[in-house]
């Protein structure tokens, strides 16, 4: 267990809470040093990494602002911690090193770093760090009151499409949003979310609701695999595991999820057992998938009028492989069925869906009639018009947010070089 020094400075409701970890006693007294000249700082000393990365959680034991780290004894290590704190990017990262290297910097940038400052340290260059650690607190803390949101896919019956939809739905609502998003496959004790996705991941949803004591911010994050898209994962278990979630399980793992990213997917499959866990609460979003078939629409209907008749727009219903001209049904029986009228239709693509399974990329990555729907329903979820403006002239590519910001520190690495 690495020596932990006192927090030098926690005065001030506004402290920035900062975690600095560093094998070398030497530098990591210089940081603290150049840390202590900033009144309104609660500086925390770790004198060595974890023995293995899944202690990181218990070791860090709370949530801090930042989290700064010395690279130069063991830089291989420090790639994984950092890697594993930036999971769900609940903390800003910042590194520090003696050597002026340009592919060092930009490797840990793209890792998840925030900020890769240089020994010796300049006041000006942690000012400037510290200023915008304060700069995303603020912003973070005013997100956490106005923008958590959680949508939740339940199937009217077991093989209707709820996990395509769901997993599909989470990639476009990444990437239309620029927001975090958290895929989370409740498919218990088996589920697809991940094969969708063309994922192998280590961990699962079993993994985060075993033990509920233990789970906070740091040890989901640690649990989560990232998808090329942005979108975070916590899929179900890849082989069969027996578990039997309690209802607080289930709730302290959306409340914990909900902490760290502004959007939670949740694919439920057909799983009405969940109905007293936080998954069937008025305020989240529903969305009910259903096919055009008597058995489905049957479901469909004992579904909403027993827990769902309330809802309103908070229930969405989306026919899925829907095909006007093969309909058993005209749209005045089907509405009648399902009590309302359904909002989306994803159509039955056939040639596409196939496609993609083989190659074991999302349908929301294709241009397709099903992809088009998928993102129409991700940009109305994250109050964005269905269908994006079209512009004349020039291509415009609309601006999202960089995952991997260059701090001034870096470009300063560069410059150096090119001079």
């Amino acid at each position: 267990m690495p020596v932990i020094a006192p927090i030098s400075d926690a005065t001030g409701s506004g402290a920035l809470s900062v975690a600095l970890i560093d094998p070398d006693g030497q530098r990591r007294k210089e940081v603290a040093s150049a840390l202590a000249g900033f009144q309104g700082t609660a500086v925390r000393e770790y004198s060595a990494f974890p023995a293995d990365l899944d202690d990181l959680p218990q070791m860090l034991e709370q949530h801090y602002d930042a989290i700064i780290l010395g690279l130069d004894s063991d830089p291989e290590y420090a790639f994984d911690v950092v890697e594993s704190l930036c999971a769900c990017g609940t903390t800003t990262v910042m590194v520090y090193s003696a050597q002026t290297d340009l592919e060092l910097a930009i490797r840990f940038m793209r890792a998840g770093a925030r900020e890769f400052l240089s020994l010796p340290l300049l006041r000006a260059d942690m000012a400037g760090a510290l200023a915008r650690v304060s700069i995303r607190h603020s912003a973070t803390h005013h997100a956490r009151k106005t923008s958590r949101r959680l949508f939740v896919f339940l199937g009217s019956k077991g093989g209707c499409g709820v996990t395509t939809i769901a997993s599909n739905f989470a990639v476009a609502l990444a990437q239309e949003s620029g927001q975090r998003t958290l895929l989370i496959d409740l498919g218990l004790p088996l589920g697809d979310a991940a094969l969708n996705l063309g994922m192998v991941a280590e961990y699962s949803t079993a993994n985060a609701v075993r033990d509920p004591s233990r789970l906070d911010a740091n040890f989901l994050c640690s649990l989560l695999t990232r998808h090329p898209s942005g979108l975070s994962v916590l899929p179900a278990p890849g082989e069969f595991q027996p578990v039997e979630p309690s209802i607080e399980a289930i709730d302290k793992l959306l409340a914990v999820a909900k902490q760290c990213f502004d959007y939670v997917v949740v694919d439920a499959g057909s799983r009405v057992d969940l109905k007293n866990t936080v998954l069937f609460e008025e305020s989240v979003s529903l969305y009910l998938i259903a096919q055009v078939g008597v058995s489905e629409l049957r479901n469909a209907n004992r579904l909403i009028t027993q827990y769902f008749s309330t809802r309103g727009r908070k229930l969405q219903i989306v026919l899925n492989r829907y095909t006007p001209h093969a309909l058993l049904f005209d749209e005045e029986q089907i509405a009648k069925a399902l009590t309302r009228p359904a909002l989306w239709k994803v159509p039955d693509d056939f040639a596409t869906a196939r496609r993609t399974q083989r190659s074991a990329t999302p349908v929301a990555l294709e241009d397709s009639p099903i992809a088009t729907v998928i993102h129409q329903m991700a940009r109305t979820a994250c109050g964005l018009p269905a269908t994006p403006e079209k512009k004349r002239g020039f291509f415009l590519f609309r601006k999202r947010k960089d995952p991997f910001p260059i701090a001034r520190p870096l470009r300063e690495i560069a410059e150096s070089r090119e001079g």
